[in-house]
């Protein structure tokens, strides 16, 4: 495996050069580190050699320089999405699952993303096969969801992954989308373009933070003919093991936003009842 490609690999292959591993410490701390010959990454615990890691099979323990032990692991896609660089916020792991649910994503559907931010989104929907074309208005957020894109799913995945650099709330130039997600303040904005650019029966999803949000969003999607709308707010609750104890964690990630899905029907007549 070149490096330019780390990303999947069977579970049982050893690692290689220019992979991204996880070193975690004895209270499972992980520092994310890309293996080099000849390297070693430094933690409060001291160093890792990476020829120790090179070629050597996940679950490996290693000691640092000063003694201490570290397992070496090849993290998950849910792993390596929290991670990864971020300009932007990242759309929780949680909240990502069920909007690939949501969406029905499966290979070869051909999906409009907006805006991109930080990747995440973007490599979940190539990483269960769609064709992403991504709208976004800030350069730096485009190149860093390319190269995260590329860091966690290879390079060779950007051949499925487009980024325009225009405002969708001026209009969308593409057509024929089979799904539409919108992660933005106002994507209410977009219903009206999507008339055109979302084949009928298509489905849009958007992420919102706030009630306010939701409730524009919901008002406008009747407004706009989109039909058998739902909201849902997805929980994930941890629990903590102890050989003294099995309860609940003291912490949870609650709220982080709210996700709609509704169905593209027909433009609405004025004697039309919205079902």
């Amino acid at each position: 495996m070149s490096s330019s490609h780390p990303y999947p690999l069977e579970p049982d292959a050893p690692f290689q050069i220019g992979e991204r591993v996880f070193l975690v410490d004895d209270r499972r701390r992980t520092l994310p580190v890309t293996l080099k010959v000849g390297s070693v990454s430094s933690t409060h615990n001291g160093g890792i050699l990476h020829d120790e890691v090179i070629l050597q099979l996940p679950g490996l323990k290693v000691l640092s320089t000063k003694g201490r032990l570290f397992r070496v692991i090849r993290p998950t896609f849910a792993e390596a999405i929290e991670a990864m660089p971020r300009g932007a916020q990242v759309i929780y792991p949680k909240d990502l699952a069920q909007i690939l649910m949501m969406a029905d994503i499966r290979p070869g559907l051909r999906v409009l993303e907006s805006g991109v931010g930080s990747g995440a989104l973007s490599a979940a929907l190539l990483n269960a096969g769609a064709n992403v074309v991504g709208y976004e208005i800030r350069e730096d957020f485009a190149n860093r969801a390319r190269n995260n894109v590329s860091s966690i799913l290879g390079s060779a995945i950007l051949e499925q992954y487009r980024i325009v650099m225009a405002d969708i709330y001026e209009g969308v130039i593409d057509t024929n989308f089979d799904r539409v997600l919108l992660d933005l303040p106002e994507p209410w904005r977009v219903l009206p373009y999507l008339h055109e650019s979302l084949r009928q029966g298509g489905l849009v999803v958007a992420y919102q933070t706030s009630v306010g949000q939701l409730g524009q969003f919901r008002a406008e999607l009747e407004k706009q003919g989109f039909f058998l709308a739902q909201t849902k707010e997805v929980l994930v609750r941890d629990w903590y093991y102890s050989s003294m104890a099995l309860r609940p964690d003291q912490r949870m990630v609650a709220h982080t936003g709210f996700l709609t899905v509704a169905r593209k029907g027909f433009r609405p007549k004025e004697t039309e009842t919205e079902i």
